[in-house]
């Protein structure tokens, strides 16, 4: 049975917190905040201020966006009568598991607890909890700002129940995200370690004088930055294949793209995983021909191009 969410508790109330604030609200739900910060009024006045209007032009109604956002006197009075808490607290395991051993304690039983943690899995924290309450802990990691960004990582603990993890989906689904269910705890989860391996290469090219930081992103903006945004890195492979699909660029380029440099977090590609890893693509993409792909990708290029050429306008 799907959950309703009408009540959402907010715990701690720095840029991300703040930003998940103003988009709950928006999306329709009662919000109440928790942060120890003195200027937390403040604070969530200024950004639903600022952030109204990119929900506004994302076709959300921003009226009486303030009227549903209440300000708790503590993490007690803020979690009393959630439907689900999105905590948001340091990157701090030790405060983690003792913030979740009050969440759970405070929280309605039937509350989901999710936290935005953006490199600590959850069961890192919840060791000490009893069953019941570690099967609703989950991770709903963000990226910044996710009143904006789509994604959120869903990562389930070693005892989160199947029933959370629906649930979890569901709710950031029903707030317009994209959530994507990460099938194993590792730290930095999915997208982190992505951008960070990339960012690691980035310094390394710029260090040795290969090219300048500028030019650098100009590289991943006209490039891989516009490919990864219309189809990600495997479908982008997949079509550079051209109607061979990703199994023919692997035949082709797959040993000299090995023989460019590996990162630390690069597998060997023996024949038994390159082979493992073509049928995951081919499964994940073979329903589709080569020519429907393409018309989505080149589309979808198309609309990025134009929003890019129309904001670049309005800037000069």
């Amino acid at each position: 049975m799907t959950r309703s969410f009408r009540t959402a508790a907010v715990i701690g109330a720095g840029t991300i917190g703040l930003s998940w604030t103003a988009l709950f609200a928006a999306h329709g739900l009662t919000v109440r905040v928790s942060d120890p910060r003195e200027d937390l009024a403040e604070a969530v006045t200024e950004a639903l201020e600022q952030y109204a209007p990119h929900l506004a032009a994302r076709g959300l109604d921003v009226t009486g966006l303030a009227d549903r956002v209440h300000i708790a006197a503590d993490v007690t009075d803020a979690v009393r009568d959630a439907d689900v808490v999105q905590e948001n607290g340091p990157e701090r395991a030790g405060f983690k598991k003792d913030l979740f051993a009050a969440l759970a304690r405070e929280a309605p039983a039937h509350a989901l607890l999710l936290s935005s943690s953006s490199a600590i899995p959850s069961t890192a924290f919840t060791g000490e909890l009893a069953d019941e309450d570690a099967a609703r802990v989950l991770i709903g990691h963000p990226f910044n700002p996710p009143h904006l960004v789509p994604l959120v990582e869903v990562v389930p603990g070693e005892r989160t129940g199947e029933e959370a993890v629906q649930a979890a989906l569901d709710f950031y689904t029903s707030v317009g995200r994209t959530p994507v269910v990460e099938r194993k705890e590792i730290p930095g989860f999915v997208g982190n370690r992505l951008q960070n391996a990339l960012s690691r290469e980035a310094v390394y090219l710029v260090d040795q004088g290969v090219v300048t930081p500028e030019d650098l992103d100009k590289v991943m903006t006209n490039s891989l930055g516009l490919r990864w945004a219309t189809v990600g890195p495997f479908l982008g492979s997949h079509l550079g294949g051209g109607p061979g699909g990703y199994r023919h660029l692997v035949a082709h380029i797959g040993a000299s793209m090995q023989q460019t440099g590996a990162g630390g977090g690069t597998p060997p590609l023996d024949e038994e995983r390159q082979e493992r890893l073509i049928e995951a693509v081919e499964k994940a993409y073979g329903s589709s021909t080569y020519s429907e792909l393409t018309e989505t990708r080149d589309r979808r290029q198309l609309a990025v191009l134009a929003a890019l050429d129309s904001t670049e306008k309005e800037e000069n």
